[in-house]
């Protein structure tokens, strides 16, 4: 399995920026996928962004399209989500989440995930 912790998360004004980190560690020679999920409080977890280990391609939401920048360290075994031009409505709880074997598209179902980091919370305030 692949330990995944997520780091980064805070509280911003509107406008503002963070990034996110998520460290893996154990069999990440066997990921296929890095995913990053939210879920805001009393809603349910959301997509937000994915990357293929293989070639780096990507997939994002479109409430995060043009906004977020999902990448990856291969020598840290990390992935960042670059959050910009951040909204109250990003408020939320995020996860990184790792897909691991091979796979026929980049997944966006939480799902079709296998390893799952705490989450860290980030606050956009108005």
């Amino acid at each position: 399995q692949v330990q995944l912790v997520e780091s980064g998360g805070g509280l911003v004004q509107a406008g503002g920026s963070l990034t996110l980190s998520c460290a893996a560690s154990g069999r990440t020679f066997s990921t296929y996928a890095m995913g990053w999920f939210r879920q805001a409080p009393g809603k349910e977890r959301e997509f937000v962004a994915a990357l293929r280990w293989s070639d780096d391609s990507t997939y994002y939401a479109d409430s995060v399209k043009g906004r977020f920048t999902i990448s990856r360290d291969n020598a840290k075994n990390t992935v960042y989500l670059q959050m910009n031009s951040l909204k109250p409505e990003d408020t939320a709880v995020y996860y990184c989440a790792a897909k691991l074997g091979g796979y026929y598209r980049l997944p966006r179902r939480d799902s079709e995930y296998d390893s799952w980091g705490q989450g860290t919370q980030v606050t956009v305030s108005s």
